[in-house]
């Protein structure tokens, strides 16, 4: 318990048990009690009922501009990820073809208000059929069916996962690759082998550990990066490929903010720990007493009860209440973030290339003349 006394805690709130008015009531105290434990992962989640899927907004998955004369005009269309069902782009579909510059004029024959745009009127449209009127840009009038999504955040994030890829290619001459781990259970599992063959290929590897949800897959993504190459298997007709598969062949520098936490604090420690490569960007968010959420009130209401504390090598119990310092700290300022610059990832960029002078990447060994 921290050294917390529990009974007295209670005793503390339970006056207040009798002042309640409301369930919203009951959860802000439990919220207070819940708070003296001075942890993380200390949460209470009411049960929220389904939601209505006639409220529900729709999304076409794009940004929209609006003209001087009122017109709605696509602005850019996000493309979709094929490997992922969450992330198509409605826009984007076979015969839909509606691309930037266009004009969205009317959806299901009522015309987009002036001030309004497209939003109100997608409102209960998403995953089913919605018929959009659109212009393009020689004045062709098109009337187009979409399957509007419930949400753009999977399409949005594999756009910007793409986007940080393009990005570390470019300003490392191809030489590094691209990783970004968004949690540490199975979605940022998956989306860790989605980029993993191909990106680990190159010299070196730029590891985003921002804005890791946590969870509790860190010691294996750390055995991945840990992997050392001492050996090759060369097979006619195909490419040298690494032993162990997919080790990297030179320098892991990870990137991390203060939006990772839990296990995405432990996994920067543990990168630290084991010498995997720096650690660039801001401290993490500090919460590594853990919970499994296993109870819940009558209510259904989830309250969670934070009981694995965490001890990590050269942070002793440290990381809890305070996060993992990165070797380099860069911070992105707000004036970065509208300006569309990334100084973190120009730093990790800088780091690897500089530690590839030093120390060539891995490569196969010449194959002996027959």
């Amino acid at each position: 318990m921290g050294g917390t006394n529990w009974p007295a805690v209670l005793a503390r709130y339970r006056p207040l048990v009798e002042r309640l008015g409301s369930h919203d009531d009951l959860i802000d105290l439990l919220w207070e009690v819940q708070g003296e434990l001075g942890t993380s992962h200390a949460y209470v989640k009411p049960k929220l009922p389904k939601p209505d899927k006639t409220t529900r907004q729709g999304s076409l998955g794009a940004d929209f501009t609006r003209d001087d004369d009122g017109t709605w005009r696509v602005a850019g269309v996000i493309p979709g990820e094929s490997s992922d069902p969450r992330a198509r782009s409605p826009l984007a579909a076979p015969g839909v073809d509606v691309r930037a510059g266009d004009a969205v004029l009317a959806v299901d024959g009522r015309q987009i208000p002036t001030n309004g745009g497209p939003g109100p009127l997608l409102v209960g449209t998403a995953g089913l059929p919605t018929e959009i009127t659109v212009r393009s840009g020689d004045d062709e009038l098109r009337r187009v069916v979409v399957l509007p999504l419930k949400e753009d955040l999977a399409l949005r994030y594999h756009a910007w996962v793409a986007d940080r890829r393009t990005y570390v290619h470019e300003h490392s001459g191809g030489r590094l690759g691209y990783l970004h781990v968004p949690d540490m259970v199975s979605a940022g599992w998956a989306q860790l082998h989605r980029d993993l063959r191909l990106e680990m290929a190159r010299e070196g590897v730029v590891v985003d550990l921002r804005e890791n949800g946590g969870g509790h897959t860190s010691e294996l993504v750390v055995e991945k990066l840990a992997r050392r190459v001492v050996g090759w298997s060369l097979a006619r007709g195909f490419s040298p490929g690494r032993y162990p598969t997919d080790a990297p062949r030179g320098p892991v520098v990870a990137v991390a903010d203060e939006w990772a936490g839990s296990d995405g604090d432990i996994v920067n420690a543990a990168i630290q720990a084991l010498g995997i490569g720096p650690v660039v960007g801001t401290r993490t968010w500090g919460g590594v007493v853990g919970i499994d959420m296993k109870y819940r009130l009558l209510d259904g209401t989830q309250v969670t009860q934070p009981r694995y504390a965490f001890w990590l090598e050269g942070k002793d119990w440290g990381v809890e209440n305070y996060g993992v310092d990165p070797d380099l700290e860069v911070v992105v300022t707000p004036q970065d973030r509208v300006a569309g610059r990334d100084p973190q990832l120009d730093a990790a960029i800088r780091l690897a290339l500089e530690q590839l002078e030093r120390q060539p990447a891995a490569a196969p060994p010449e194959v002996p003349p027959i």
